[in-house]
């Protein structure tokens, strides 16, 4: 049982309503919604008697704990002799009185409960008694790390509220709620640190959020596509995490956070396009190391981007570029194809998207087998029917095995998406296709922005001081300072020579 010490009474008294002249509208407005609410089966309603008077009491099945109602509440009713000493007769903590028809509804949606007398619809109690039906905190499954925690958010925004806080117990660390979507009445909170985070990029942040006039946000997906800069780019501008950990680390830079009630990931913005090559891990491992599995995603990802629509442009315009070592291996693989390399490259590619996409979709076990038994027998099969290369068979496994080291999964969508315009510019017009494409895309990120800040910096603009933390990571004691990209209130993450010099007299 709850204590009754320093309980907090969310009491709203209107009293002072009634008697009005509108009082009679009231009573019609109550008895309507009673009507609407009676025509849904998991609607529940029945009659307590206490002493002389018929209380009526109300709810939603699915919203509320039984057992607090039998515990709680019922049998405390007994000692009622009005609704003004409810507050102190019940050992609730979220007590409501209210004779608003909206209150009423809003609040039993929310897992209240009323009261009321069965003879006097002047005013309604309403008692907290809602139920959390969410799965535990659990590893993560997208961003799993060997080094460093292994919590991940889960769909209860109070949960990953408290996941944050847990990791930054500090009164600066600011959360804004608001309430987005006609029908799902969905709870956003936006998290920042006060002192750190750019208000520009706060109030951006939550002026986008109240502007938005869609009726359901069922995820944080939701909100990334209707608040970011570019709605028309392939190009994620919010980072989506589902690490607790990495959203406290990016608001200790700061950034700000976007916790949606329902969703087991969170946002984080501004960001730039590196970032998203970032694997959280990263900062769990000597800077060297780290630094060295960074070049070898960023190499990845240009190797799967280029090097499918380089074997088409070489083989269909610029023979003369293949190393006379290589060119009987080639034409020999080759030899019985009678597809074009563009044709045969396609095929492949969509061959491999079938099977990533069965064995995303299948159950895990299925899914695994679909994707290994599936992936060698088409391969051979194709190979041995002259449909395809095998040169080709295995630069397409190797885009695709190298497409799977991007830490963020919607930025490895993006990188599935974009190889098939290089392939096709490469068969019409061969390496300057694959030249004109780098361009068009280059132009395209340099257009791009999140919340307003540049999307490719520390290239552009030019920013010596967040190349620290970019293509490599660089010792912790030489960041120092926060990234400019954010324009923090707050530049300074430490000082470096009274580090320094506390390190020299423990050396010493």
């Amino acid at each position: 049982m709850k204590k009754w010490r320093n309980r907090r009474s969310l009491f709203k008294d209107k009293e002072s309503e009634i008697g009005s002249p509108k009082n009679t509208e009231k009573d019609d407005s109550l008895g309507d919604l009673l009507k609407q609410l009676t025509l849904s089966n998991d609607f529940t309603q029945f009659t307590y008697h206490v002493n002389e008077t018929s209380l009526c009491i109300g709810y939603y099945t699915p919203l509320i704990d039984t057992e607090i109602l039998h515990r709680d509440i019922l049998p405390y009713l007994k000692k009622w002799e009005s609704f003004s000493s409810l507050s102190s007769v019940l050992p609730i903590e979220e007590v409501i009185l209210t004779a608003d028809a909206a209150t009423i509804q809003e609040n039993l949606l929310k897992g209240y409960i009323f009261i009321f007398d069965v003879n006097n619809l002047k005013q309604v109690c309403l008692v907290k008694a809602g139920v959390e039906r969410t799965r535990q905190v659990s590893l993560p499954e997208v961003e799993f790390s060997v080094v460093g925690p292994k919590e991940s958010f889960v769909e209860a925004l109070d949960t990953n509220i408290n996941l944050v806080r847990k990791r930054l117990p500090m009164p600066e660390l600011t959360i804004k709620e608001m309430i987005i979507g006609k029908l799902s009445k969905t709870r956003v909170s936006v998290l920042y640190i006060e002192g750190i985070a750019n208000k520009e990029n706060v109030n951006t942040v939550i002026q986008r959020l109240s502007d938005l006039d869609f009726d359901q946000i069922m995820d944080s997906s939701y909100i990334t596509q209707l608040i970011q800069d570019n709605q028309n780019s392939p190009f994620p501008q919010l980072i989506d995490t589902e690490r607790p950990d990495r959203i406290a680390s990016e608001l200790g830079e700061g950034k700000v956070a976007i916790l949606v009630d329902g969703a087991p990931h969170g946002l984080i913005g501004p960001t730039t396009i590196f970032e998203f090559f970032y694997a959280f891990e990263d900062y769990y491992l000597n800077w060297a190391v780290a630094s060295f599995f960074r070049l070898v995603r960023f190499f990845a990802v240009l190797f799967s981007i280029l090097v499918t629509p380089l074997y088409v442009a070489v083989l269909t315009y610029h023979y003369e570029l293949i190393p006379k070592d290589l060119v009987s291996t080639l034409v020999t693989s080759r030899s019985a194809i009678p597809l074009p390399p563009i044709l045969e490259a396609i095929i492949l590619e969509l061959a491999i998207e079938l099977l990533r996409e069965a064995g995303a979709r299948l159950p895990t076990k299925v899914g695994q087998t679909i994707g290994i038994v599936g992936g060698i027998v088409i391969g051979t099969a194709s190979v041995e029917a002259g449909l395809t290369s095998n040169v080709l068979l295995i630069i397409v496994a190797l885009a695709a095995l190298a497409s799977f080291t991007t830490p963020v999964y919607q930025m490895g969508n993006t990188i599935r998406l974009i190889r098939f315009p290089f392939l096709l510019m490469a068969h019409y017009l061969g390496l300057i296709g694959v030249a004109v494409s780098f361009c068009f895309l280059l132009i395209h990120l340099l257009r791009l922005s999140s919340l307003g800040r540049p999307f490719l910096e520390p290239f552009y603009p030019v920013r010596v001081q967040d190349l620290k933390d970019s293509l490599i990571r660089l010792p912790f004691s030489m960041q120092s300072k926060r990234p400019i990209q954010e324009q923090t209130e707050d530049t300074m993450r430490f000082n470096p020579k009274k580090a320094k010099e506390k390190h020299d007299s423990k050396r010493i």
